[in-house]
């Protein structure tokens, strides 16, 4: 479980293919702190640490993670957002934030207005994932909410420290990013579908 809150960002080192899963070498400040087996979000993602360096750690990402997220995108160099899973009984500055990424979606618009940023994003709505105007959503693992929202479509407003210290700095029109959608309105949607069913 997570917050949704970026603790730092990390730069993929090495990026190693085998079969049909991805090992993905990342260096960070928290890598002195990290255990084997211990979950870290990558981007939104959770991933189990499978091995330690001094300043680095590797983590897997399966085939079926890497269809359905934007790390199959990733190259040596890339800037990743990271956080650890949440300790219990701490405060939950975000929202509640799983790590499994439900698709992606594609940047549409990126604007600057009086010192903060407005970014659009598009997504596929076959999928039955809703936005709500003021509820939540999670790209590539920062817990935002949500300012304009359409069928297919949704913007987010950006402060300057969220700008500067995630890779929303780095994002332009057509970037692909992960996307978690509020867990509580996902529940709510499918039980409205199911309501709506005929038995």
């Amino acid at each position: 479980m997570f917050t949704g809150i970026i603790e730092t960002l990390g730069e993929v080192t090495h990026l190693e293919q085998k079969g049909g899963n991805l090992h993905i070498t990342v260096a960070s400040e928290l890598a002195g702190e990290l255990k084997i087996d211990q979950s870290i979000a990558h981007n939104g993602v959770c991933l189990t640490v499978v091995s330690l360096y001094e300043n680095t750690y590797t983590v897997t990402a399966i085939e079926e993670t890497l269809q359905k997220t934007n790390l199959h995108h990733l190259k040596v160099g890339d800037r990743v957002n990271l956080e650890r899973a949440m300790i219990l009984g701490a405060r939950l500055d975000g929202h509640i934030v799983q790590g499994h990424v439900d698709q992606t979606g594609v940047c549409t618009a990126v604007s600057e207005k009086d010192g903060s940023w407005f970014f659009s994003f598009e997504y596929d709505a076959s999928m039955g994932n809703p936005t709500i105007e003021k509820g939540s959503i999670t790209i590539d693992g920062t817990s935002l909410t949500v300012v304009d929202s359409g069928t297919n479509t949704f913007s987010v407003a950006i402060i300057p420290y969220t700008y500067e210290h995630t890779r929303f700095n780095s994002y332009e029109v057509g970037t692909v990013v992960n996307l978690e959608f509020d867990v509580i309105g996902k529940y709510v949607a499918k039980l409205l579908a199911a309501h709506r069913t005929p038995s």
